[in-house]
């Protein structure tokens, strides 16, 4: 499954989608604005693990966001709870209301692993989804 976000101008209209290999059928798009890349990075999984929630088999979720990637390899996300949602900086940690039902449902669904790809290097899955994200981001500017 490929994941992307998509933001014009950061904060700006924003859009995200999901897609699954190899056809890149199902799949699925939606918009938010303003919003930030990061935020619609953290939608299109978000989103893309709800649709597949009662799929009782393994799922690979490849993204072009080290923002999501690292959070759940090399997991972030577990000193953040332990610091009461605070980064390493000890600040909030940002887009907690995505963060906190993505992690939940990782957590609770298990089987799922995370792989980072390089953006715009003619991957044909993740280029779908780069452009379907973009047009969904322009849907709201």
């Amino acid at each position: 499954m490929y994941t992307d976000g998509a933001c014009s101008g950061n904060p700006g209209p924003g859009g995200w989608a999901w897609a699954v290999a190899p056809k890149g059928e199902p799949n699925a798009v939606g918009s938010e604005s303003p919003s930030t890349n990061q935020r619609m990075e953290l939608a299109a999984v978000l989103n893309a693990l709800l649709a597949y929630s009662e799929i009782d088999e393994p799922i690979l979720i490849r993204s072009d966001s080290t923002y999501v990637v690292h959070c759940f390899r090399d997991k972030w996300w577990m000193g953040w709870q332990r610091r009461g949602w605070k980064n390493s900086q000890r600040q909030p940690v940002a887009n907690r209301d995505l963060w906190e039902p993505l992690i939940d449902l990782v957590n609770k669904r298990g089987d799922i692993s995370f792989e980072w790809v390089k953006a715009h290097n003619g991957e044909p899955m993740n280029e779908l989804v780069d452009q379907l994200a973009v047009a969904a981001s322009r849907r709201d500017s």
